[in-house]
């Protein structure tokens, strides 16, 4: 199998399972909740895109055998370029939707959690009891904080958020990347500027570790 076909081989399964999740997603939870509510959501606004980018590389397939296969027509790679560059120009889409057909929130008619509306970018609920707490893991997000003890600023990795609906509060897990410290903090969004605070309850505190440990990769 020559580069070009691989490439397009790859593409056309990759990104083909997450149009059809996505797509029976939609269809799946659509009876169930209002048009308002279903166009909140990030991966049913941002499909048009994935749906082009499907039908780029279908297109190439089609031309390929046009023009009497892979290998006379792909010489020069210009349709691998093409692909590519259509991905670069649409990278924060696609991402996105990739890390939303591994999101549990999909498939759920709920509203009483944040779902979308909630939701950084590369980021996917993992977890979601349905009535009380969910987990959302984070890729690639760093915090930079103030150690109020030490007076030390140290960057962190952000493990996991979590929301429970019944407290009505959030939290934040982060590790130190520095020293691998674990820290456990209450997690306030903010427009502007997000603020954190201590947990004092221990039987809080280990109800929101003992919810993460059951989910951490």
């Amino acid at each position: 199998m020559g580069r070009a076909e691989a490439f397009l081989k790859h593409e056309k399964e990759r990104y083909g399972k997450v149009y059809v999740d996505l797509t029976y997603a939609v269809d799946n939870i659509s009876p169930f909740v209002d048009k308002e509510d279903l166009n909140r959501r990030k991966y049913v606004t941002k499909l048009p895109v994935l749906k082009k980018y499907i039908d780029l590389v279908e297109s190439a397939e089609r031309e390929a055998h046009k023009k009497g296969g892979f290998l006379n027509f792909f010489n020069d790679d210009k349709y691998i370029d093409l692909l590519n560059s259509y991905k670069k120009d649409n990278f924060e889409a696609l991402n996105q939707l990739e890390h939303c057909s591994q999101c549990v929130h999909r498939n759920c008619t709920e509203s009483k959690f944040d779902g979308c509306l909630g939701c950084r970018e590369n980021s996917k609920i993992v977890y979601c009891d349905h009535e009380r707490i969910n987990v959302t893991f984070h890729d690639n997000w760093i915090l930079t904080l103030n150690n109020d003890r030490t007076g030390d600023v140290d960057r962190h990795k952000v493990l996991a958020t979590l929301q429970d609906v019944i407290k009505d509060q959030k939290y934040i897990i982060i590790e130190n990347i520095r020293t691998d410290e674990k820290f456990v903090l209450y997690y306030y969004p903010g427009i502007t500027e997000d603020t954190y605070g201590e947990i004092s309850d221990a039987e809080e505190f280990d109800y929101v570790v003992s919810t993460y440990q059951s989910v951490e990769p």
